[in-house]
């Protein structure tokens, strides 16, 4: 009798293959790939990317977005002879593989029906899920009337409009993200995202900012920043305070910006590290806040999004 073969891994159906690499990560399946063709055919499937692609339905009930209304059902049986076929067709051509690699590098637009929308996109290694609320989606101070800010377009945004700070004494700006958005396990950091106005800016170079991280009510995170460092205006900030008698608390090192690629400042505000979706707690949110500790004039800031990313 001809001796028995053993079983190799490669030798399993791709169905199996593909549930055993689906429960990996996005960086696994990409290696599976290059171990043998059975292997390329398991990892490349649609069964395997789609387990790593968040749907549009997931990502209304992790932002706790109203669902989008329903077509009215003459126009939906209107259309739908039209466009089942091309609609199909369309589908199977598109891998999810595709599908995710695109999610990835261009994100997409989540809008909440209102004038708030949200960037998401995924880390391309892990598949965590990466935010930009929208200046729109942000909390910002109104004490000096409704002129405090105005809403112009800005050729670098990810996102309709932006907001220009007109004029103001008080400046508290935070963004909230639901707990539940953020991938479980995963460490985040939050971004601010702003740039200055071309016309010029005021007080924005004093160091008296901090930012504050808290998750529940909890400040997980503070840190002292200064948007537009100036030494100069450090030290006139220090000898006018100085001079009034006030007691002025400056960080000696507070932290400094970094100009991305894409033409942005970016301050990072804190951050946080997410437990498991068993231990948060119903409706936890996680609140990213930028303050200007003094009153007096500020003027010529650009905020464009606050970002919540994981940390490489």
């Amino acid at each position: 009798m001809p001796p028995e073969q053993e079983t190799q891994v490669g030798d399993l159906p791709e169905v199996c293959l593909a549930q055993v690499i689906a429960r990996t990560s996005p960086r696994d399946a990409s290696r599976c790939a290059a171990v043998s063709p059975a292997f390329r055919a398991a990892a490349d499937s649609d069964d395997v990317w789609g387990h790593f692609l968040p749907t549009r339905l997931d990502l209304d009930r992790l932002l706790l977005l109203p669902p989008p209304p329903p077509a009215p059902a003459a126009v939906a049986a209107k259309t739908s002879t039209k466009t089942t076929c091309s609609t199909d067709d369309h589908r199977k051509k598109k891998k999810k593989k595709d599908s995710y690699l695109g999610l990835c590098n261009a994100g997409a637009l989540v809008d909440d029906g209102g004038e708030g929308c949200v960037r998401v996109w995924l880390q391309k290694a892990t598949g965590a899920r990466c935010y930009a609320l929208s200046a729109r989606r942000l909390s910002l101070p109104w004490d000096d009337g409704e002129f405090s800010w105005r809403w112009p377009p800005h050729p670098l945004s990810r996102f309709p409009d932006v907001a220009e700070l007109v004029d103001c004494t008080c400046l508290d700006i935070y963004g909230t993200l639901p707990t539940a958005a953020l991938t479980p396990g995963t460490p985040y950091a939050a971004y601010l995202v702003y740039g200055t106005a071309e016309g010029g800016h005021r007080g924005l170079s004093f160091p008296d900012q901090e930012t504050t991280v808290a998750v529940g009510g909890r400040v997980v995170a503070r840190h002292a920043v200064c948007l537009r460092p100036h030494d100069a205006e450090a030290r006139k900030f220090r000898a006018v305070a100085a001079a009034a008698g006030a007691e002025v608390e400056v960080a000696p090192q507070p932290r400094q910006p970094r100009l991305r690629g894409d033409g942005w400042w970016e301050m990072e505000m804190g951050r946080v590290v997410m437990c498991g979706g068993d231990e948060r707690e119903e409706g936890e949110e996680v609140v990213a806040s930028f303050e200007v500790l003094g009153w007096y004039p500020k003027r010529g800031l650009i905020i464009e999004a606050i970002e919540f990313k994981p940390v490489r």
